[in-house]
């Protein structure tokens, strides 16, 4: 019974001490909210991405390629960012920098595979399943 009193305790003022922090300003800054922000790196990562959907090769290889720089933490989005960058090696005709992109991002996560929307692209598709094969 008192354990759980004091869970309660503690859990509302943790609640009342985040609603209250206030930053240099006097904005209202929830202290959690920090541990909660992306990296630089994987704010590159998802403007790399965007750009590459909005069809902004030139500026996706760039924030993609930062992305890496960065030090993406994890060899998910490691691969992500290596297959972002095949597809525009891929699309861009560069045949052989897309398959050493599709190669690094199979390096990174062996068991990848292609979004049932990416795998059917006459470009990317085949240069994918050619990397694969190689790199079993």
């Amino acid at each position: 019974m008192r354990s759980t009193r004091i869970v309660v305790a503690l859990t509302v003022g943790i609640m009342l001490l985040a609603g209250c922090a206030t930053g240099p300003g006097g904005e209202t800054v929830n202290p959690f909210e920090a541990l909660f922000q992306p990296s630089k790196a994987e704010q590159a990562l998802s403007a790399g991405i965007k750009q590459f959907v909005d069809g902004e090769d030139a500026a996706a290889t760039k924030s993609l390629q930062s992305a890496l720089e960065l030090g993406l933490a994890g060899a998910p989005e490691r691969a992500k960012a290596h297959k972002y960058l095949a597809f525009i090696h891929c699309v861009s005709g560069r045949p052989r920098q897309c398959q050493e992109e599709f190669r690094k991002a199979l390096e990174e996560t062996p068991r990848m595979e292609l979004e049932p929307s990416e795998v059917g692209h006459p470009i990317w598709g085949p240069e994918f399943r050619s990397a694969k094969a190689r790199v079993k």
